[in-house]
């Protein structure tokens, strides 16, 4: 049984979206629970949801893993580095990864006991009349009541009938991250971004790596400029990204997967010793929402909330994947704050229109704002410049000068309006747009501050001069 029965707060998720919230709220003077059922390899109670044990942390590790070893095959010899006979070893890789996720999990319940949140392990409904059901591991269930309730459950995976999850032969991306031995030759089924990340680690460990996905365009929520480049970055890589192709059905057949799709209107079949199924998330709302709770859906499952993240239900909340909007870690978690702090009286808000998406394949490819398309769907006039890395300095002398930065700036007001890029060190410079667009600078702005020499953000810089025909080292476009 819990301790207390009724608080101020009672958060239903401990992700990025909740444990925030958590401790956000304690910080403000709230009394406040946050109820997580989330159990780890040995059936011990963790915090930090998909985003720390099976997402986002744990992926970025083995990224940063495989591309060391990539570049140590590949480019070492470059820079007179002799070490193409390097070998993986994937369990300490594992190893790694896991002690990564136990620092950081430890870390959340370091910061709940500091803040005095209360961690309840076990499964929460939302019941009428802002009661929650709690069940613990192993125990009975029992009422709680609060002033406030924010619900946080997140997300999981997609699956397709044509080709379901089997032991270690057709996986998620959870099981994608917890291979033993590197695939010799592996499916993956969707070009998004879990997809490709989790393509690019598997293909730079040694995998043959076969991307299959049923939208005929790349990237098609991306900059066609920059998804086009990207693809031929990710191509050249060896990634072998087949697109317009629908899986129909699969068999196993052995230790081996036989997966059919459809392309241009034939048939075809392609053999894997491993599938990763990653076409996307869901909102996870099984068991969360008693059936006399209130709280409406709609038919995605995704809960309806308004523009501050509250139901149609008062004092109800609901925040990060479970809600609109792009399913992002920080995007969870800054809503999360957002609610909080009008709990307690204050009046912010959050600007969705300045949210950076980023994936992490090398070169990272991220974005912020509107893209061209949108731009010219919507009729609004805008201007355009960007700058290649292969004229970066610092790109050069890293040996990481593929792709590009482009920026779009209104016609007539000069604001910034979109940043894209593909290329080094993209998640962090992405940053510095998305700084301009929410203070609502203009490229002149950009164009007057001085960058650093030498350094990766001097090509968002340098994009800036282009909007203006002003750049330094490439050759600029005519003048209108």
């Amino acid at each position: 049984m819990s301790q207390k029965s009724h608080f101020d707060l009672i958060v239903i998720g401990a992700g990025p979206a909740g444990y925030v919230a958590a401790i956000r709220a304690a910080l403000c003077g709230l009394n406040v629970a946050c109820i997580d059922k989330w159990l780890d390899s040995d059936n011990n109670p963790v915090l930090g949801g998909t985003c720390l044990n099976v997402g986002c942390i744990p992926s970025k590790a083995l990224l940063d893993t495989s591309q060391r070893f990539y570049d140590l095959q590949h480019h070492s010899d470059a820079h007179g580095i002799k070490a193409q006979s390097a070998q993986i070893d994937v369990h300490t890789m594992m190893e790694r990864k896991n002690k990564i996720i136990q620092q950081l999990t430890s870390g959340i319940s370091g910061l709940f006991k500091g803040n005095k949140v209360s961690p309840l392990f076990g499964t929460g409904q939302l019941l009428a009349d802002k009661k929650v059901a709690f069940t613990p591991h192993n125990g009975k269930t029992e009422t709680l009541t609060a002033e406030h309730i924010i619900l946080a459950t997140g997300s999981v995976p997609t699956q397709i009938p044509p080709l379901p999850i089997h032991d270690d032969l057709v996986v998620d991306s959870t099981g994608a991250l917890a291979f033993d031995t590197v695939p010799k030759r592996m499916g993956v089924i969707g070009a998004g971004v879990i997809g490709l990340e989790l393509g690019s680690v598997w293909k730079r460990l040694g995998a043959e790596v076969v991307v299959i996905e049923a939208l005929p365009d790349f990237l098609p929520a991306m900059d066609k400029q920059i998804a086009k480049e990207s693809l031929k970055i990710l191509s050249g890589q060896g990634l072998d990204i087949r697109l317009g192709c629908k899986v129909t059905s699969s068999k196993i057949d052995g230790d081996t997967v036989v997966v059919v799709y459809e392309n241009d209107g034939k048939e075809v079949s392609e053999t894997f010793d491993r599938v990763v199924v990653a076409v996307g998330r869901r909102p996870y709302t099984h068991g969360v929402l008693a059936d006399d709770c209130g709280v409406k859906t709609d038919e995605c499952g995704f809960i309806i909330v308004d523009e501050y993240c509250a139901t149609n239900v008062p004092h109800v909340y609901a925040v990060g994947d479970v809600v609109r909007g792009p399913m992002l870690a920080h995007k969870g978690s800054e809503e999360g704050i957002m609610v909080v702090e009008r709990i307690v009286g204050k009046q912010p808000t959050l600007n969705y229109d300045c949210i950076p998406s980023i994936i992490y394949t090398h070169p990272e490819i991220a974005a912020v704002g509107k893209t061209e398309h949108e731009l010219k769907s919507a009729g609004v006039p805008y201007k355009t410049g960007s700058f290649p890395f292969a004229a970066s300095g610092r790109a050069l002398a890293a040996d990481d000068a593929h792709g590009l930065v482009k920026l779009i700036a209104h016609a007539e007001t000069d604001r910034i309006l979109g940043g894209h890029i593909v290329g080094p060190n993209a998640a962090d410079l992405i940053q510095q747009v998305a700084i301009a667009i929410e203070f609502q600078g203009s490229a002149e702005d950009l164009t007057l501050m001085v960058f650093g020499h030498p350094t990766f953000s001097e090509a968002v810089h340098e994009a800036a001069l282009a909007l203006h025909n002003h750049a330094i080292h490439i050759i600029n476009r005519k003048t209108k």
